[in-house]
């Protein structure tokens, strides 16, 4: 555990003596911030209520995550691997596992502060109407859980590349797939309904309206854990190259 603690604390020093987190964290309040201030507006005109609007709120923000999950990971094992620095990683007394969980750890941490950010908008909310504190809990917990499972996509991509843009690129593409496959296959017989099941998108809709469905948990938490399984063979394979 000491390990994972210690490349877990490096990496966010390396997130913070670099514009990586500084980016991610100003820009990602600000994008929505902005989204915010319009469903605010749009909400007023259309008489929409607190809980619309936090919807609303939600979604904007699961899919801005589709953004810059991928600019939170692409360094992580990508940038090791064009300086040469990761031999000195792998041979150090570390395990693989450690390796790949302080990264992802110290990713994870980033992604709660971004959402820690956003916390004064249900606020600001609740002065236009009463807010009901139960679909706030479960749009963030969805949110924790997505942005979970797109850290261990980019995480791995970033695992198997060199060059960060690239790495970055990939997982967004990835990402992307996984987002759009649900509405593709919609209406589309049993084949629809598994790819349905696969899409991300799909399972965080349920959060965004108040309601925390196990099945939701399980194929986030499943989702996690096997990338990050992967994540862990694919830096294992890479000392035998």
């Amino acid at each position: 555990m000491r390990n994972v603690w210690t490349i877990l604390v490096k990496e966010l020093y390396t997130y913070f003596v670099s514009p990586v987190a500084y980016f991610v964290l100003f820009v990602f309040v600000g994008i929505i911030g902005f989204l915010f201030s319009s469903s605010l507006i749009i909400g007023g005109i259309n008489r929409m209520e607190t809980t619309e609007v936090l919807n609303v709120l939600f979604l904007n923000m699961s899919v801005t995550l589709l953004f810059f999950a991928p600019a939170m990971t692409m360094k992580l094992f990508a940038e090791e691997r064009r300086t040469g620095t990761i031999e000195l990683l792998m041979t150090s007394p570390v395990r693989d596992v450690e390796v790949v969980m302080g990264k992802y750890l110290a990713s994870l941490t980033l992604l709660l502060m971004m959402l820690a950010l956003t916390l004064p908008f249900p606020i600001i909310t609740s002065f236009y109407g009463k807010v009901d504190v139960g679909p706030v809990i479960s749009g963030y917990v969805g949110l924790i859980l997505l942005g979970a499972s797109f850290l261990s996509i980019g995480i791995l991509v970033s695992s198997m590349c060199r060059n960060q843009i690239v790495a970055a690129l990939t997982s967004f593409g990835i990402l992307l797939l996984l987002w759009l496959i649900g509405f593709i296959a919609r209406g589309r017989g049993t084949i629809g309904e598994v790819l349905r099941y696969l899409s991300l998108v799909e399972h965080f809709e349920d959060f965004a309206r108040g309601i925390i469905g196990l099945k939701h948990v399980i194929y986030y938490l499943s989702v996690t854990a096997v990338f990050l399984f992967a994540t862990v063979r694919s830096v294992e394979s890479a000392k035998w190259r």
